[in-house]
């Protein structure tokens, strides 16, 4: 069906204030954006911490409403719940429906990562006459963490090229569980999958579950896990938490282990360098476009 968009721009303070009044006026979804970009490609890039909620400075909500919502009484309920916004400030547009998932597979095609590493959307089959291929497919309605982002690619061709059989893997920042997973299929016994949003948790089983690999995937909240050292650890999060974490992180590692973190732009890898420099060795850095991944081996 089709829908009513309402967009309103705000400073960062008064975004929930703002979320929570059109959740109580019955919007289906809220979106929020950088209203200071003019492309998405411009979008800011902030570093929230673990369990933070990341933030511009100034907001554009998206607000869905169903088609046929009265414009003007909406205008007029959004004045009476927030008086300091101007009629001005709000915007509305129709918005044609569309199935949101085909328009996803149609644009989602096959990706290798490394020599065997092959992200597959459920709607393309892989051949079925090459053994060699490690084929991973995801549900395009849980694909955050699909691949396509250079941080995500950074951490598959590095599992790609590690020996992982019978090796146990910690995946930190699991998101859709995309790694854990791909650890799986190149022949982990065992991974742990560690995020701190629920639902990413939620996507991350489930996604396993349709590779055929939920009986060795645990996943947890970053409070819950308690897991012992793994052989193979890989994090891709964001700069700033990984400096926090790096002890808790050295911790989780068995010595010896194979180690990955990513999420970190490139400028940012010097103060990591120095500070993974404390309990890891052989450390490097690999660039893909504005992103970087450092690896390294458990001291």
């Amino acid at each position: 069906m089709p829908f009513l968009e309402l967009s309103l721009t705000v400073r960062a303070e008064q975004q929930p204030q703002v979320e929570e009044a059109l959740e109580e006026l019955g919007a289906l979804s809220i979106t929020l954006r950088d209203a200071d970009a003019e492309t998405p490609d411009e979008q800011a890039i902030f570093e929230p911490g673990v369990g933070e909620l990341p933030l511009w400075p100034t907001i554009t909500l998206n607000a869905l409403f169903e088609a046929g919502t009265d414009r003007r009484g909406l205008g007029e309920a959004v004045a009476e719940l927030l008086p300091w916004v101007a009629p001005e400030q709000l915007a509305f547009t129709d918005v044609a429906d569309q199935d949101w998932e085909r328009a996803w597979m149609d644009q989602f095609q096959p990706m290798v990562f490394g020599r065997r590493t092959w992200i597959y959307p459920w709607n393309i089959d892989p051949p079925a006459d090459d053994a060699t291929l490690v084929v991973i497919r995801l549900d395009p309605g849980l694909a955050f963490g699909s691949g396509t982002h250079p941080t995500t690619a950074l951490c598959l061709e590095w599992l790609d090229a590690l020996d992982l059989a019978g090796r146990t893997v910690t995946d930190y920042g699991c998101g859709s569980g995309i790694l854990a997973i791909a650890a799986l299929k190149l022949g982990a016994t065992s991974a742990v999958g560690v995020d701190n949003d629920p639902q990413a948790l939620t996507a991350s089983l489930d996604n396993a579950g349709r590779n055929g690999v939920a009986d060795r995937l645990t996943v947890c909240l970053p409070e819950d896990f308690h897991a012992p050292p793994a052989d193979v650890f890989v994090a891709n999060i964001l700069a700033g938490p990984l400096g926090e974490l790096a002890p808790a992180f050295a911790a989780a590692a068995k010595p010896g282990a194979p180690f990955a973190i990513s999420g970190i732009l490139d400028g940012q890898q010097d103060e990591l360098l120095a500070r993974y420099a404390e309990w890891f060795d052989d450390l490097r850095v690999d660039r893909r476009e504005d992103w970087v991944r450092i690896s390294g081996r458990r001291r």
